[in-house]
């Protein structure tokens, strides 16, 4: 079953559909609960996790406790892997659609991509929960893209309405995602390693789903299982670089240390479960096998959309014929007067004007939510005829950063409604001359 909804009504050209069967493949590559299953199983007492293997003989209780997009998939999997040898433990994921089916492990909806009192009100609930753990147990922790957000715990008279004015003007400022959430880490006592120091002295295992450029596992989900290596200090200098407080007219944003005691981390194993080098690979494969000449450039991808797309579009151009270009990573877009898109819209119009016959480039967000109900959008030279038709300026789109509504206008957006993956951005572009 094909994962992008639209993927008919927009196949329209042999180059369109090599490009949407490459993005299919990346995104069955990443399927949270399939990754889970081949990846994960116990038995004998003991479990293993890729070629990883732990023995649990001596092991009293067994938690899960998930965070974030990919939490409420993986922890159905965990549940059935576990059966009986699974305590408990508590998911809290961002998507309102999902019903929860666990049997065990109890189930919450924070807000997404901003904080808020229910996103409070789980992580305290995560806390008790691991602060209950003793020396002989185990929890294993699913981190994913979205926990930043989810794991909101000020402390003192700071609160969740502060810390959304100050994420919403990083990212209108166009922060990266290290600096934002090297912010993030310091404005919680969830984050930054604050959730292994709360376990302590349990076992933690800790899967990672990253969703950041070079896979820097302290700053996925602000990292509240690894051992944070950024101080207030770094934090003081991020909001005075972007001006931040006097931006956002606050005084006081709650900065706390996060744990530096390396007691803490001990026991703990971070695993990096999933990036987007699976998905880069799957990519490739699929490319070769439509006798494509495939090249995974980066999986760091980042800077601004705009810049990213008209790189991306000059690559292609040096190329031969039958070449896909396969990229992975995050750009951002600085959008000071607002605007209605997001980084992959907004990257692939950047890029439609210096596109030739034959060549098409793809951007896409592998949880099917580009800042928008589109995942991502598609452009060549046909969506340049229908502007064309359509009697609208794509330049006008993108300087005002309205990506959306150009796609929703020609109609080369990529739909897929909400997917629990998560591992950043993902960039086909490829010249296919029949």
């Amino acid at each position: 079953m094909s994962r992008i909804k639209n993927f008919d009504e927009i196949a329209i050209s042999p180059a369109r559909r090599a490009a949407l069967e490459i993005a299919e493949a990346a995104l069955d590559a990443v399927d949270t609960r399939k990754t889970v299953k081949e990846n994960i199983r116990f038995e004998n007492g003991k479990l293993y996790i890729k070629n990883l293997s732990y023995s649990l003989e001596k092991t009293k209780k067994i938690a899960v406790v998930g965070i974030g997009k990919c939490a409420m998939e993986a922890a159905s999997e965990l549940e059935n892997i576990l059966g009986d040898h699974l305590y408990g433990g508590i998911v809290l994921d961002v998507y309102e659609s999902y019903k929860c089916t666990l049997q065990k492990i109890e189930c919450f909806i924070g807000t997404h991509p901003l904080p808020s009192e229910k996103n409070i009100e789980a992580t305290r609930k995560i806390v008790e929960l691991l602060n209950a753990l003793g020396e002989e147990d185990l929890v294993i922790f699913i981190i994913s893209g979205g926990g930043s957000t989810l794991l909101c715990l000020p402390k003192g008279k700071a609160g969740c309405f502060d810390e959304k004015l100050i994420v919403v003007e990083l990212m209108r400022r166009g922060a990266n995602i290290s600096e934002i959430n090297t912010i993030r880490k310091h404005l919680s006592l969830a984050r930054g390693g604050y959730l292994a120091k709360y376990a302590y002295p349990a076992q933690v295992i800790s899967l990672i789903f990253s969703d950041v450029p070079g896979n820097d596992i302290e700053f996925v989900a602000s990292g509240p299982t690894v051992k944070d290596t950024t101080t207030v200090s770094d934090t003081d200098t991020i909001l005075a670089k972007y001006d931040i407080l006097k931006s956002c007219g606050i005084e006081y944003c709650g900065l706390v240390e996060t744990p530096k005691d390396g007691i803490y981390f001990k026991k703990v194993n971070n695993i990096l479960f999933m990036s987007n080098i699976i998905a880069l690979n799957a990519m490739k494969n699929k490319a070769r096998e439509l006798e494509f000449s495939a090249k995974i450039v980066t999986d760091k991808l980042s800077g601004e959309a705009k810049d990213a797309g008209l790189m991306i579009a000059g690559d292609l151009e040096k190329s031969a014929n039958k070449t896909a270009l396969l990229y992975g990573g995050e750009t951002v877009v600085t959008a000071k007067n607002g605007g209605n898109g997001g980084r992959n819209q907004e990257l692939a119009l950047s890029a439609m004007n210096s596109l030739r016959s034959g060549e098409i480039i793809l951007s896409i967000n592998t949880d099917g939510w580009d800042n928008t109900d589109h995942a991502g959008a598609l452009c060549d030279l046909l969506t340049k005829d229908k502007a064309v038709k359509l009697n609208i300026n794509p330049q006008d789109f993108l300087d005002e950063h309205r990506s959306y509504d150009f796609f929703e206008k020609t109609g080369d957006y990529i739909e897929t409604g909400r997917i629990s993956s998560n591992i950043s951005d993902l960039v086909i572009a490829i010249k296919n001359n029949e």
